[in-house]
């Protein structure tokens, strides 16, 4: 366990090893020892910034590389001038990438006034080869670039930079390798992300995941298992299982076990209260599944289901593997074995081909399924994919109006059902104090609402009985029920 490594006593007289996660504790060591000597010449610690653009599992990709840094001796800030900043960037719309140019613009200037200063971009946006050259023929002030498939080389990349003194670029197409107990610093003490699997096989024709990803790689049970026991003996109550397909979970393991099987094993951990897991994809969610959310509380009432679109010739051009009406089917089993369920979805406007008859089946599947809430975009071309030489088909104007015919009913319906539950007495994982109230808690519902309510920052990571009193459409004010 790296818990137990004291990087100082590493011997850097000798190569460094072969094997992983040694290798990397190896590199850790003598990256220690380069920080000790800047730290030392300027008279003050060095200091670095992780920041995530993205998903989820950027976010605990964004933890194991601040597992890392301050492993190497760095102190985390939250300013960009920061001694060593790392983006850890996203690919899944345009916008994502833009974002990440302009902060890049930005950053520019403060590594001219700080020239030891590194930047180091990693994440789904390295992955492509037209924004590396980008990076190298724009952006020359950038010290590394690595992608999705070698996070955890940070320290050996590091290394190569110091002793290199220009840029490192280290991207691979693919890997089959998962290496396991690294350094992570966890955002919040009570809750954390685990990694079930990584890389994705679906290849919707919309979606530049898989080419960035890399193909599904699961990881063995009996390691997620032990990784979450070691999370609650350190206080852990809630825990999120995190790939790009989480329903395909085990399909590639020499002995396969079902992501059923796995949730069954999860839950019996001591110390774990809840858990979470996204995303599911509605082509490999079974039977199996919804029997055993259906039977253990721990499960968190929160199922986000993907449909992209709500009908079947446009969910045919996705490549999405499903049609409308079975889509529908699978959401009735599913309440109807769990009647309290919350479903949220994703949904794309103006896909390439979409008719204003499309997307009337579109509406008719948020009328039917009634979600509780929907992450709704507007189709962003990525190239790479199939989709983006597509002919999009309707106006701007028109998929613009469409947007916004379905985000307010949407948000309707999310309000109405939200209702439903004002006056109840739930159970709420106290997350953080108010960032609008500072006299204020916030905690999450089962069912992945918030609720704000009085109460002192001690109970932080606790799960404690809150009565919703007022609904405000997506979440709630509270007050907090004594216990005896």
């Amino acid at each position: 366990m790296h818990q137990d490594i004291n990087f100082d006593q590493i011997s850097l007289q000798l190569p460094p090893p072969v094997k992983e996660p040694e290798r990397q504790y190896y590199f850790i060591a003598k990256c220690r020892q380069y920080v000790k000597e800047k730290s030392e010449e300027l008279g003050r610690p060095l200091t670095c910034l992780v920041q995530t653009f993205g998903c989820q599992m950027n976010v605990r990709d964004s933890e194991k590389l601040l597992g890392i840094l301050e492993q190497i001796g760095y102190i985390k800030t939250e300013s960009q001038d920061a001694d060593f900043v790392v983006y850890n960037t996203c690919t899944v719309r345009e916008h994502a990438n833009t974002k990440v140019y302009g902060h890049l613009g930005l950053i520019k200037h403060q590594k001219k006034r700080n020239p030891h200063m590194m930047i180091a971009l990693c994440g789904c946006m390295m992955q492509e080869a037209h924004v590396v050259e980008t990076i190298q023929k724009k952006y020359g002030f950038v010290d590394i670039v690595f992608g999705t498939h070698n996070v955890f080389k940070l320290a050996e990349i590091l290394c190569s930079r110091i002793e290199a003194g220009s840029m490192i670029i280290d991207i691979w197409k693919d890997t089959d390798m998962i290496v396991e107990d690294l350094p992570a610093v966890r955002e919040f003490p009570f809750k954390s992300g685990v990694n079930i699997m990584f890389g994705c096989n679906n290849f919707c024709s919309y979606c530049i995941v898989p080419y960035v990803r890399g193909r599904e790689r699961s990881r063995n049970p009996e390691d997620i298992l032990e990784e979450i026991r070691n999370l609650a003996k350190d206080g852990v109550v809630e825990i999120m299982l995190l790939g790009q397909n989480v329903n395909s979970y085990g399909k590639n393991l020499k002995q396969p076990v079902t992501f059923a099987q796995l949730l069954k094993q999860v839950v019996q951990i001591p110390g774990i209260e809840r858990v979470r897991f996204m995303t599911s994809h509605p082509k490999d969610l079974s039977d199996e599944l919804i029997d055993v959310i259906a039977a253990n509380e721990k499960i968190c009432r929160h199922l986000h289901l993907p449909v992209q679109s709500g009908s079947s010739r446009i969910l045919e051009k996705m490549n999405r593997h499903y049609t409308k009406e079975g889509y529908l089917e699978l959401v009735r089993k599913i309440k109807t074995k769990i009647p309290d369920i919350s479903i949220t979805t994703d949904i794309i406007v103006g896909f390439p081909g979409e008719t204003e008859e499309d997307f009337a089946d579109t509406m008719d599947v948020v009328e039917q399924v009634q979600y509780d809430a929907a992450f709704t975009f507007i189709y962003s071309r990525r190239t790479g994919t199939p989709a983006a030489g597509w002919e999009t088909g309707a106006t701007p104007e028109e998929i613009q109006d469409r947007y916004q015919r379905l985000l307010k009913r949407v948000q309707d319906i999310g309000a109405v059902n939200a209702k439903k539950l004002e006056g109840k007495i739930l159970p709420v994982l106290v997350e953080e104090i108010s960032g609008q109230d500072g006299s204020l808690l916030t905690g999450r519902l089962s069912n992945n609402l918030l609720v704000h309510f009085k109460g002192c920052p001690e109970l932080i990571g606790q799960i404690l009985p809150v009565r919703l009193n007022e609904s405000k459409g997506f979440y709630y004010i509270g007050e907090m029920i004594e216990q005896e």
